[in-house]
C-alpha cells in the first residue's frame, strides 16, 4: 500500500467517525452544520480516475449517511463532487501532465489556489446537501442561510484542518 493510500485510508478512519460523533452535534443557531468530512474527497490526488473517486465518495458518502441517518443524501453529494473535483481543480491550476499521484493541499496548490478550490467545493457540497433536504419542504431563505452558514463554518474547519496537516516534504505543482 503507498504513502498516499494510507493517508487517505487514515483520513477516512478518522473523519467519518468525527463527523459521525462530533461535527453533527456542533451545530450552530440551528443552520450551520460543519461537514468537515468532505476533507477527504477535496483532497483526492487529481490523477485518480474519476471512476475510482466516485467510488471512494460514494462509499464515504454511504459511511456517513450509515452513521448519521440520512438516507442517500451525503453518497449521492459524495459521488457528485468526486466527479467535478478533476474540473473545479483544473480551474484554478494549469493543466499538467507532470502531477504524478499529487493531492491538492496548501503546500502543492499554494495558499490561494487551494483556498479557491476547497472554497468551490464546499459550496458545490452545501448546496447540493441542502437541495436534497429542501425537496420534501422548501423555505428559499433558510435554505440560503443553511447553505451560507454551513459553507463557511465548514471552510473555517477544513482550512484548520488544511494548515495542521500541512508536510513540507509535498512537492509543488
Amino acid at each position: 500500500m503507498n504513502k498516499t493510500a494510507l493517508s487517505l485510508l487514515l483520513l477516512f478512519v478518522v473523519l467519518i467517525p468525527a463527523q459521525a460523533v462530533f461535527f453533527n452535534n456542533l451545530v450552530l443557531f440551528n443552520v450551520a452544520v460543519p461537514l468537515v468530512f468532505i476533507y477527504l474527497i477535496i483532497t483526492l490526488p487529481v490523477t485518480y480516475s474519476p471512476s475510482l473517486a466516485m467510488t471512494i465518495g460514494f462509499l464515504t458518502g454511504v459511511s456517513i449517511d450509515a452513521l448519521s441517518d440520512t438516507p442517500g443524501v451525503n453518497a449521492l453529494a459524495c459521488t457528485v463532487l468526486a466527479f467535478v473535483r478533476r474540473p473545479i481543480f483544473n480551474l484554478y491550476m494549469p493543466s499538467d501532465d507532470d502531477l504524478a499521484d499529487q493531492r491538492p493541499s496548501l503546500r502543492t496548490m499554494g495558499t490561494p489556489a487551494f483556498l479557491k478550490y476547497a472554497l468551490t467545493m464546499v459550496v458545490l457540497y452545501c448546496a447540493m446537501v441542502f437541495s436534497i433536504e429542501a425537496m420534501q419542504v422548501f423555505n428559499l431563505r433558510l435554505y440560503l442561510l443553511r447553505v451560507g452558514c454551513s459553507s463557511v463554518f465548514t471552510f473555517i474547519i477544513i482550512y484548520a484542518i488544511a494548515c495542521l496537516t500541512r508536510s513540507n516534504r509535498e512537492k509543488r505543482l
